[in-house]
């Protein structure tokens, strides 16, 4: 089992920027790649980024690279979502997720831990 908790979520203006920090704990979270998801009103749960067990290797959603930056300290157990020149589209519950395996995938079923999510609410 893996737990992950998120945090750093919160209300800013278009422009802004967040960072959304996901702490694991339980089995090796080094082992597995982890990935950030979101989910706004009335659409389907989204992949925003993933990262290898690494770090080494990066997939981003079209709709937000250049902007977003995905991370991880394996030391501190910790994925890390850098989001710059936010975008009101980019309003959403977003989501932590640690996938089966070192595989880094797009595809939600790849993922078997989540966590509990974190608002961001971006304005224009």
């Amino acid at each position: 089992q893996v737990q992950l908790v998120e945090s750093g979520g919160g209300s800013v203006q278009a422009g802004g920027a967040l960072r959304l920090s996901c702490a694991a704990s339980g089995r090796t979270f080094s082992s597995n790649a982890m990935g950030w998801f979101r989910q706004a009103p009335g659409k389907e749960r989204e992949l925003v980024a993933a990262i290898s067990v690494s770090g080494g290797s990066t997939n981003y959603a079209d709709s937000v690279k250049g902007r977003f930056t995905i991370s991880r300290d394996n030391a501190k157990n910790t994925v890390y979502l850098q989001m710059n020149s936010l975008k009101p589209e980019d309003t959403a519950v977003y989501y932590c997720a640690a996938g089966r395996n070192w595989i880094l995938s797009r595809s939600r079923s790849d993922y078997a831990y989540w966590g509990q999510g974190t608002q961001v609410t971006v304005s224009s």
